[in-house]
């Protein structure tokens, strides 16, 4: 059992029991003054309206993580899993105070774990199904594996980070890059702490040490943490930007948790641990870096994170080794799927982020395009598909991502695009913006109404474009 995944899934509709979820007040549509929620961390947006389409009863493929159904999935999934972590509100009769009671209110927590099935089928059956196996040699081949994983990240920290520096503007990028890494660390971490509480000390006399050993690096580092976000001037709140999660960075977090919670998964989650240990020793002193050069600051590194290829091999050791003695090869496999699961998530999430952050950071040039695509559909009077919309003053769009490429053409009235704290794109009677598929944004009305067209757009059409 311990290292055995059932998939175990009713025969209820899958998209009435997530829509059933999604419609507890702490997850309805953003308004216009809830951009950042810097004192309420239950208020989590999740556009509950679109759940009326998407289709939770399948399982996505790994080139469909990126799709709407995967970006609501992770924040509904991120809300299932926080349920039983301490959060606390603002105070007695704040809105925090009511959202929270909701939140942790029991019909809540009966509706998450019901919707956390379908969610963790739909978002992560892809993985099982795609993964590579590993080569023959049982532990030492893991072993292996896991030492040449970490030579190549040391060599390549993530490209992400290399995008950030390159931007134009390089403080919008940076301030970006570090809202998703509170979208990753504080999740990560708590999933860590989670397998602290056991009576495994005969079977695993190792694993409760470094478990506390990672956890009170984390909780030591609290201060240095907030000081790294504070060079952008942001918070440390959980969930104060929660409308700017990435979804690929949402799934990083909810898989470690999944292998943490579900304890039949104990060897999983001790991969995918191994992979976060491996992918914070490379990433924290470049991030720092970068974020310093973008705002003309002294870098804030974290102290205690600095891993050999030696020190790595005696954690491996330490931690697999004791299970594949008694578990044998099922324990070995299983380590195996954690950990490659992990890095196939992080390398997703970092080819993401970076896609947009260039697109965040050339928005004239899609504009440009946007343009440039308008004058080829009308003049050739193609046939495309196209969404009207007419919204009322602060009318405001949760931030979302189109499973496709579409224009926004404003036809009557003022608004403001957005897809990063602190900057907001005014749009005005006949300007234009290609939004790519699967790209992070939000809007809000600024006139009294505002009209505006999203025609679709092929990727044919869109390859024709200069």
């Amino acid at each position: 059992m311990v290292f055995s995944h059932r998939s175990d899934f009713n025969q209820e509709d899958p998209n009435e029991i997530v829509r059933e979820y999604a419609a507890n007040s702490p997850f309805r549509s953003a308004e216009a003054h809830e951009l950042i929620n810097e004192d309420n961390p239950f208020r989590r947006p999740v556009r509950p309206h679109d759940l009326g389409f998407l289709d939770y009863g399948k399982r996505l493929a790994a080139s469909e993580q990126r799709l709407l159904s995967s970006l609501l999935g992770n924040r509904m999934l991120r809300n299932v899993y926080d349920e039983d972590r301490l959060h606390l509100p603002a105070g007695r009769g704040t809105p925090s105070w009511t959202d929270g009671e909701e939140f942790y209110s029991a019909a809540n927590r009966i509706r998450g774990a019901r919707a956390a099935a379908v969610l963790e089928r739909h978002l992560f059956s892809f993985l099982a199904e795609e993964r590579e196996p590993l080569a023959p040699g049982g532990l030492a081949a893991l072993r292996e594996h896991v030492l040449a994983a970490f030579a190549e990240r040391q060599s390549q920290p993530g490209k992400a980070l290399d995008v950030t520096a390159k931007c134009t503007d390089r403080k919008q990028a940076a301030t970006f890059l570090l809202l998703q890494l509170t979208a990753t660390q504080p999740a990560m971490n708590l999933a860590v702490g989670r397998n602290l509480l056991g009576d495994y000390d005969l079977v695993h006399p190792n694993l409760r040490r470094l478990l506390l050993a990672d956890y009170q690096r984390w909780a030591d580092g609290a201060g240095q943490y907030r000081e790294l976000l504070g060079t952008a001037e942001l918070i440390a709140e959980p969930a104060a930007y929660w409308q700017f999660f990435l979804g690929s960075s949402m799934s990083r977090a909810n898989h470690l948790d999944m292998v943490a919670r579900n304890h039949e998964r104990l060897g999983e989650f001790i991969g995918a641990w191994l992979h976060k240990k491996i992918d914070d020793a490379v990433t924290e002193r470049r991030r720092a870096e970068v974020v310093a050069e973008a705002f003309g600051a002294e870098p804030v590194v974290p102290t205690g994170g600095e891993l050999t290829a030696d020190a790595l091999g005696a954690l491996f050791d330490e931690l697999v080794a004791p299970l594949a003695d008694r578990y044998g090869d099922a324990a070995v496999e299983s380590c195996y799927a954690g950990f490659a699961d992990a890095r196939r998530l992080a390398a997703s999430s970092d080819e993401d982020l970076s896609i947009q952050l260039d697109w965040a950071d050339r928005l004239d040039e899609y504009q440009a395009k946007a343009e440039w695509l308008d004058e080829k559909i009308r003049t050739d009077r193609l046939e495309v598909d196209l969404e009207t919309f007419v919204e009322s003053s602060e009318e405001t769009s949760t931030t979302h991502v189109h499973d496709d490429h579409r224009l926004v053409v404003v036809e009557v009235g003022q608004m403001h695009f957005w897809n990063n704290v602190g900057k907001k794109i005014p749009m005005d009677v006949g300007q234009k913006l290609l939004i790519p598929a699967e790209r992070l944004h939000g809007s809000m009305v600024l006139s009294g109404t505002c009209t505006y067209h999203q025609p679709v757009i092929s990727e044919e059409l869109l390859a024709a474009c200069p």
